[in-house]
């Protein structure tokens, strides 16, 4: 089954099963004041960390360096800031998950890592000399 049908099917079902859960323990008024609460910080947050990414980004290319991790960073901000968008306990935990640099900064370890792997193993390549004959002289 495709992963990205597999996530719109259980991704709704978490939440719900999640809205009760914490609605029944702390109140129907009280669930849907937390949820735009969390919205709130948590845009707000999304918001501070894309700028502070984006003046590291400023600053990485006026030294001529490649702003690879900023690049990166500011796509998993913009990815973390729709879950937190999206209304929802558990897709907001992996929002603040996304947006905090720590976990960030394991995320593109773990993406940088993942992509150095498949340049080792991609041998498409022969080595060697070669000659031109055609320039004689």
């Amino acid at each position: 089954m495709n992963s990205l049908l597999l996530a719109i099917i259980l991704i709704p079902g978490i939440e719900i099963y999640l809205f009760i859960k914490i609605g029944a323990s702390i109140g129907a008024l009280n669930t849907v004041l937390l949820i735009f609460l969390t919205a709130f910080i948590g845009i707000y947050y999304a918001r501070a960390e894309g700028l502070n990414t984006l003046n590291q980004g400023i600053r990485k290319m006026i030294k001529n360096e490649m702003p690879a991790y900023e690049l990166i960073s500011g796509a998993f901000i913009a990815i973390g800031a729709i879950f937190l968008i999206i209304p929802g306990f558990a897709t907001d935990f992996l929002g603040f998950l996304i947006i905090f640099p720590p976990t960030r900064k394991i995320m593109f370890k773990k993406f940088t890592n993942k992509n150095k792997k498949n340049d080792i193993n991609d041998k498409d390549y022969i080595e060697g000399e070669y000659k031109d004959l055609d320039d004689r002289k």
